[in-house]
């Protein structure tokens, strides 16, 4: 009886115009909340605005890097010669293509010159054309390429990874902190009076909310994001056999 008439009289005191304690638009609930939410509120912050700055960068990344490979490849299958390639490498830096191509160009080149012979200009093959010595070399040079690039596509999707385990950790530290300020409240009134609980269960619950504001997000394109290097390391390991059929077509 006792709670039920506490819970009558705080609705009535709402009918009356009278607000509970904490209950005011979001922004003066985060004002009033204690020094240790707030600081949990904003370490919360700070870890969603970076994981929303790594999307984006990622995001736009990822699509440079897709339209570039597709160009890379059209460039690659229609020239006769690597030296026309490489030259239009420069144009086409987002792909990670380029690195595997003149990772093997560079190691055929210097396989070439140990041995005194010309540059393999001329992938159709020719009169009097080089021979590699080791196609394994090859191999080794363009897996270490396609290794690196993978690395480069990863980077910063560990921060992601981070936000998305911690955050909802952050979050609960902030609801225990609200939880316990209203057990105190309680306490120290003697009154389980919605208006003496709600604030500081609301301090909680904006606490959970914001780390599942930062995690969600995060969680979500990180497994996006991975999906794409997958894709990319695909394209990469055909690129690296087309480029060996094709050295050791007209090379061996």
């Amino acid at each position: 009886m006792h709670t039920r008439g506490s819970l009558v009289l705080a609705l009535q005191a709402q009918g009356d115009g009278t607000p509970f304690a904490g209950s005011g638009d979001l922004i003066r609930l985060i004002a009033d909340t204690t020094p240790i939410n707030q600081a949990v509120l904003a370490i919360l912050l700070l870890f969603s605005v970076a994981s929303w700055a790594v999307i984006f960068q990622k995001f736009w990344s990822f699509r440079a890097s897709e339209r570039d490979t597709s160009r890379f490849l059209d460039v690659f299958r229609r020239s006769t010669k690597f030296s026309e390639v490489q030259a239009a490498c420069p144009s086409l830096s987002s792909t990670p293509l380029v690195g595997v191509f003149q990772a093997g160009y560079a190691e055929m080149n210097a396989q070439f010159r140990a041995a005194g012979n010309p540059a393999p200009a001329n992938p159709a093959g020719a009169t009097g054309r080089p021979i590699l010595k080791s196609l394994d070399g090859v191999d080794r040079a363009l897996i270490r390429a396609a290794t690196s690039e993978v690395a480069k596509l990863e980077r910063r999707m560990t921060f992601l990874a981070t936000t998305a385990s911690v955050t909802p950790f952050i979050g609960l530290f902030g609801t225990v902190v609200g939880i316990m300020i209203a057990f105190q409240r309680i306490g120290a009134t003697g009154s389980t009076n919605l208006a003496v609980v709600a604030p500081g269960i609301s301090e909680a619950l904006i606490a959970t909310a914001a780390g599942l504001f930062a995690a969600i997000p995060a969680l979500v394109f990180y497994n996006h994001f991975t999906h794409r290097v997958k894709e990319f390391s695909g394209t990469m390991d055909d690129f690296a056999l087309e480029f060996l059929n094709i050295a050791e077509r007209n090379f061996t």
